[in-house]
């Protein structure tokens, strides 16, 4: 079926709506029914944060309480249980809310009924396991030091030693694609008998090939000459690994889920969906990328490595492309370096080039770019892309 034209043409409605939904997750009840969330007599409301927090723990003993029955021992048991805790909660979860978020759009006036709402914070959750499915597996390839303020899971005691010299090492490995089949898992319970369920499925394991290919292309895009080697640090080639490791899964995934559980099935709406949504993942990992070389490490969560790395990062694409032939010399010489003098060589380099007030530039200049696309937007609601827009625009972590 194909979306209700009466959704298309709604210009004062959805000017308002913006506005109205910003303030949304102040005043509604994530899981109330429409006569409840009517009555001036309710208790005070949680926010759309604390009400979606307030779900892990339920898909969590989802998980925990197959395995006594499938005969894994209480050790293991309480390693899994860890190992949920540890990786899958702790971030901003922009991602999982986003699937509420979209869906309360879509809904366009109508009340979400308390089982939609369900539903879309398990699938906002199955978002998040995937997040830490790759956070994790990521993490051990770059060899990472700290995730959310914290050691790496890898990097951690293990759960069966009282020696805190005993880390988890690789068997984080494991770890990963055990996050990974939780999504699966959860996906059967909770919506084996919709009609979406294999439309469901299809787009958790596209995105999932998606993401890994773009790790590929992250993990093997680096200089054949090793550090010193500029040639392979191209914006075609940045722009390649961030829409298939960040923008599919981190932008598209989310609004796909919410339209999926709407109804909506045609193939235009969702090929809209991609044409802004990609672009603005794009513009995520740019800021992402910008934070990495000047965030502080005690407000982003992590400490920035992509220069130690010799990645292909947007901030040394552009360095390249505004660098004086000395400056130039010298990102030759010191980027890609592991040591602490390297790295302050290249970050030096960045402050004389102005790299701030580059990435000030792009900024602005994408959030208008984006804002002029999605007011083109006809075919589904305008505020599903502009509120995502707004929760990124000149974000700090």
């Amino acid at each position: 079926s194909l979306v209700s034209p009466h959704i298309m043409d709604r210009a004062t409605f959805r000017t308002a709506r913006i506005a109205a939904h910003l303030q949304a997750a102040q005043a509604t009840v994530l899981f109330a029914e429409p006569a409840a969330a009517a009555s001036s007599s309710s208790p005070a409301k949680k926010d759309d944060r604390n009400d979606f927090i307030e779900i892990f723990p339920i898909l969590a003993s989802e998980i925990l309480r197959e395995l006594p029955a499938m005969g894994i021992p209480p050790p293991q048991q309480e390693w899994v249980k860890k190992m949920l805790e540890v990786n899958v909660q702790g971030g901003k979860m922009n991602r999982g809310l986003t699937v509420l978020h979209s869906l309360q759009l879509l809904a366009e006036g109508r009340e979400v009924t308390r089982t939609e709402a369900f539903k879309a914070v398990v699938l906002g959750w199955c978002v998040e396991w995937l997040q830490a499915f790759f956070l994790v597996a990521d993490d051990i390839m770059d060899q990472s030091v700290t995730r959310r303020g914290v050691p790496c899971w890898y990097r951690q005691q293990s759960p069966l030693s009282s020696n805190p010299d005993v880390k988890i090492g690789t068997v984080a490995i494991n770890d990963s694609f055990i996050l990974e089949a939780c999504i699966y898992r959860l996906l059967k319970k909770y919506f084996k008998h919709e009609p979406y369920y294999a439309d469901l499925l299809d787009l958790f394991l596209e995105t999932s090939y998606q993401t890994e290919l773009g790790q590929l292309l992250d993990l093997t895009t680096v200089p054949a000459g090793g550090a010193g080697d500029m040639s392979v640090f191209t914006l075609d080639n940045y722009k390649r690994i961030v829409k298939f490791k960040t923008a599919y899964y981190s932008f598209y995934l989310p609004v796909a889920l919410a339209m999926m559980m709407s109804g909506i099935t045609s193939r235009p709406a969702y090929e809209t969906a991609l044409d802004i949504l990609l672009p603005m993942g794009e513009y995520f990992q740019i800021q992402d990328d910008f934070l990495d070389c000047y965030g502080a490490p005690e407000v982003i969560g992590k400490v920035g490595r992509d220069i130690e790395e010799n990645k292909c990062s947007w901030m040394i694409i552009q360095a390249l492309a505004h660098a004086s032939p000395t400056q130039r010399e010298q990102l030759k010489q010191h980027y890609g370096k592991d040591s602490p003098a390297d790295v302050a060589v290249v970050k030096r380099v960045f402050n004389e080039i102005g790299m701030q007030a580059v990435f000030k530039k792009y900024e602005d200049e994408s959030f208008l770019e984006l804002s002029a696309k999605i007011k083109k937007v006809r075919i589904i609601p305008q505020e599903v892309f502009l509120v995502l827009l707004s929760k990124i625009y000149k974000r700090s972590l």
